[in-house]
């Protein structure tokens, strides 16, 4: 008789204290509808925006609308270190949580204390990420890809003092972008025309985070590429192909992803295939500089050449995303589909990552 096979119990883990709350339950609701339930024992633990966590028998619809808060049979679960959730026999993690308090290592390393492996990258190598002043002194260092001119401002400094030695800085050019050092999904960027506008923004900046961001503008189009992986594994991380994002808003800030219809993405095919090798081991090459696992979003801009094309463009880093969005739609599991990696397949890879992970 063939012996029945154990099922992965896996927790999906959705929603927490952050901006991003919305979209994390937008990707629990997807990879829901999509996971293949022969190999998985579904647990599913949402945690609402006052930071209360419950376990709950909700359907993806009722999650992706917030509905699932007010069931019944919700049940409050509590984490333990070093002996797991309570009552409940969890052999790995899913954290579908995006920007502060999910992406950027406090959960990782709430979980690791747990000792449960989960999906993503670790604590050290997810804080880092999130924090975009941190990732550019790593590739800085690193000289793997040039990155846009920058400086950075702090809280609690004086915000005129601040735009005049950044105006200076600059040399009085503009446009430039103030963004939060670390929040996700665009959240409190401003792009800045003229030096009047630049204490307004380091206030919407400082709104998110204690740290800002002021870099120079860049013209050029805005790809993405995804990568899965783990940087310690004998089998080196991957990269999918080139995707490209046509942004509605004036750029692709939290409204042109989400809100407006009129933004959409692409696959790129007007580069050759050794610009795209190139584009592809640069991504590849961040990711393992970064000491990312499991899966990252790299986002560049390419610039046009003196061809007047963008063949011979350049390169410049943009940021990367240790936990992107994962919607079926979302352009990491699109990009992934696009090289033959499908949606539920995803989702198993990278369960079987996160527990190669937990053994290295």
């Amino acid at each position: 008789m063939e012996e029945t096979r154990k099922k992965t119990a896996l927790m999906v883990l959705f929603g927490g204290v952050s901006s991003e709350h919305e979209i994390s339950r937008i990707s629990a609701a997807s990879v829901l509808e999509h996971i293949n339930r022969d190999k998985y024992d579904i647990i599913k633990v949402g945690i609402t925006k006052t930071g209360r966590w419950f376990r709950t028998e909700a359907a993806p619809e009722q999650i992706q609308t917030g509905d699932w808060e007010s069931l019944d049979t919700n049940r409050e679960v509590c984490l333990m270190p070093g002996a797991g959730f309570a009552g409940l026999d969890v052999d790995v993690v899913f954290p579908l949580l995006h920007g502060r308090n999910g992406e950027d290592g406090r959960m990782q390393g709430f979980l690791r204390i747990a000792g449960i492996p989960f999906v993503g990258s670790d604590s050290t190598a997810s804080a880092a990420a999130m924090d975009k002043a941190i990732t550019k002194a790593m590739v800085d260092q690193a000289e793997i890809c040039r990155q846009a001119k920058c400086c950075v401002a702090h809280r609690g400094c004086d915000e005129s003092e601040a735009a005049r030695v950044t105006d200076e800085f600059f040399g009085g050019e503009y446009p430039l972008f103030v963004k939060p050092a670390n929040a996700g999904s665009s959240v409190g960027i401003s792009k800045v025309k003229t030096r009047k506008g630049l204490e307004e923004a380091l206030r919407v900046a400082f709104a998110e985070d204690n740290k800002a961001l002021v870099e120079e503008a860049i013209y050029g189009r805005e790809i993405e590429v995804a990568v899965l992986g783990n940087t310690n594994s004998p089998e080196a991380p991957v990269a999918s192909c080139i995707g490209e994002i046509f942004a509605a808003n004036e750029f692709y800030d939290y409204r042109a992803k989400y809100d407006d219809i009129g933004s959409r993405t692409g696959i790129v095919t007007d580069l050759s295939p050794e610009r795209e090798k190139e584009i592809r081991d640069t991504a590849v090459g961040i990711f393992e500089i970064m000491g990312c696992d499991g899966l990252a979003r790299v986002d560049f801009f390419l610039t046009r050449g003196e061809s007047g094309g963008y063949e011979d463009g350049e390169l410049v880093f943009n940021e990367i995303n240790t936990m992107p969005g994962f919607t079926k739609i979302s352009m990491y599991p699109q990009l992934m589909e696009a090289v033959g990696v499908k949606y539920d397949v995803l989702i198993d890879r990278l369960v079987e990552l996160a527990l190669e992970k937990n053994q290295l």
